[in-house]
């Protein structure tokens, strides 16, 4: 075979190899929609007296799994999860492995949620499960419903609902020791189903967990209950959403550190209902001390003039715990004083101007602060001092399109280490009334209790802009001078009066105090009052 004749022939090889090996549909085709489907099990689908460790499922065409860790759910749940072979390879034929010794007389749910899709297109087969029994029948009791976040809108996807049966070894403590008997997750919605149940009584509780053992852990897991016994078949369904809450821990002091020369910091767990520390050690005549709680962690801060000592003795209350503790007095260094405005250009009329430190001030000297308009023009203004963070207030009328210079002369500010300031200059300007909006709310009140309404805006509704308290059957409120962005408002129907939302707790079998939002979102422009609007709040929402 001469040169030309070999390489035509090797060159209409490889192009007829590479046709023979292409997979897909042709060019201009229909893409395929169709999911694959389950052919046959062995043992076969709802198999009884159940008594074998392995499961074998086939397929009619090439299969892959996806997030298998995630959405495979086994009711009732295994000590030890399923071995399942192959996994991150295409494949017709699923191999399960029981690790487990399994119940007598028990259902099994082993649900792939929408884990198994085909390999060429990704079509989704969903909600597949296999189902057998280790006893003479099958059970068939179904029973479905919601979960939904107690304090904010957020879709509590993929959360963990269980049922616990109620009968001579349940007791309340169950949900930290035991798994369930039976559980579900809602994978991608807030929608949850059970099916194959047991007739009975249950408890049903949802976990978002972070673990997925399904066991409650306080510490990093939100739950919700259904406050009353789920009797089936008679509860087919919740026709109430389980609220999800995080609990607020029971109160354990964890430690106490030195972090700076004269700055301790004291750890604790829970709420701090009348936290307090006590020196109890001999300090000299000069001694100073200032406390004050952390707002975003579970943090006491206490600072002191530091003097010579080894170390300090404190005894540490909340109501009736009692601890002591000793800190040894190690560091160097004292933290040196820094002063920093909450304003950085422009002051917005719903604003007020702090003077934030990282020590507490024990004199602020206001013959050293001036504040005055582009026209030198000096502004009075008055001054407060916050209880609960290292920051000073400076109160003053503000004027439309004007530009402020405040002048922080040194020593104005001396913390409690002695420590002053240098010179500070600041500078921020006021807008134009034009600027801003107007909302407008009549609140009609339908529960006969307390009503806290919130302003709210940013991304996930975090930034609180007002509060007010509604104690009558209809009130008008007024939020004006808004920047132009998106608001929302919400009601809490606060049941024991004490002017904040309440969560709930499961021992006590306490829910969360209700929040209702008003429906859709509050688009606010500039020089725009969105006026006549009405927020009705009744219990039945």
């Amino acid at each position: 075979m001469n040169t030309f004749f070999r390489f035509f022939y090797i060159s209409l090889t490889i192009i007829i190899l590479t046709s023979c090996a292409r997979t897909g549909r042709p060019e201009g085709g229909p893409r395929d929609e169709t999911p694959p489907l389950f052919v046959i099990a062995n043992p076969p689908y709802e198999t009884i007296e159940f008594k074998g460790k392995e499961i074998k499922l086939t397929f009619n065409e090439f299969i892959k799994l996806k997030d298998i860790n995630k959405q495979l759910i086994v009711s009732p749940p295994l000590k030890n999860p399923l071995l399942i072979t192959p996994q991150g390879a295409a494949t017709k034929k699923l191999s399960l492995k029981i690790l487990d010794t399994l119940r007598e007389n028990t259902t099994y749910i082993i649900n792939f949620g929408n884990a198994v899709e085909d390999n060429n297109e990704g079509n989704t087969l969903e909600a597949f499960k296999y189902v057998f029994s280790t006893g003479s029948y099958i059970d068939s009791l179904t029973t479905t419903g919601t979960v939904k976040d107690a304090f904010t809108t957020e879709d509590l996807k993929s959360t963990n609902v269980l049922l616990y049966k109620i009968d001579t070894a349940y007791t309340d403590s169950i949900i930290y020791k035991k798994k369930p008997n039976y559980v579900t997750n809602t994978l991608d919605t807030t929608n949850f189903i059970f099916t194959n149940l047991r007739k009975g009584k249950y408890l049903m509780v949802a976990l978002k967990e972070k673990s997925s053992d399904y066991i409650f852990d306080p510490k990093t897991d939100k739950i919700g209950f259904y406050s009353d016994t789920i009797t089936l078949p008679k509860d087919s369904i919740i026709d109430k959403p389980i609220m999800v809450f995080k609990e607020i821990s029971q109160y354990k002091f964890k430690r106490a550190k030195e972090v700076s020369k004269g700055k301790i910091v004291f750890g604790y767990e829970g709420e701090p209902k009348n936290f307090s520390v006590k020196l109890t050690s001999n300090t000299p005549n000069n001694f100073k001390s200032i406390s004050k709680f952390e707002t975003k962690t579970d943090t006491l801060n206490y600072w002191f003039t530091p003097f010579e000592a080894d170390s300090l003795n404190f005894i540490i209350s909340n109501d009736n715990f009692l601890d002591t503790v000793t800190v040894k007095l190690r560091k160097k260094k004292i933290d040196s004083l820094l002063l920093q405005s909450t304003i950085s250009r422009t002051l917005n009329f719903r604003d007020t101007l702090f003077i934030m430190s990282n020590n507490p001030m024990v004199e602020v000297d206001t013959t050293k602060i001036t504040l005055i308009t582009k026209d030198s023009i000096p502004v009075p203004y008055k001054k407060i001092d916050s209880d609960k963070e290292n920051k000073t207030a400076f109160i003053f009328k503000k004027k439309p399109e004007q530009t402020y210079k405040m002048t922080i002369l040194p020593a104005a500010f001396t913390d409690i280490y002695a420590q002053q300031n240098d010179t500070l200059q600041l500078g921020f300007n006021t807008k134009e009334i034009e600027d801003y909006g107007r909302i407008t709310f009549t609140i009609n009140n339908k529960t006969n209790k307390n009503l806290i309404i919130d302003l709210l805006s940013g991304k996930n509704k975090e930034e609180l802009i007002e509060r007010n308290i509604v104690t009558k059957s209809s009130k008008n409120l007024v939020f004006d001078m808004l920047e132009p962005k998106t608001y929302f408002v919400r009601a809490i129907i606060d049941t024991n009066k004490n002017g904040r939302w309440d969560t709930g707790n499961f021992l006590e079998k306490k829910q969360p105090e209700t929040i209702i939002y008003f429906e859709g979102k509050l688009e606010l422009r500039a020089n725009y009052y969105l006026d006549g609007n009405v927020f009705t709040v009744n219990l039945s929402e």
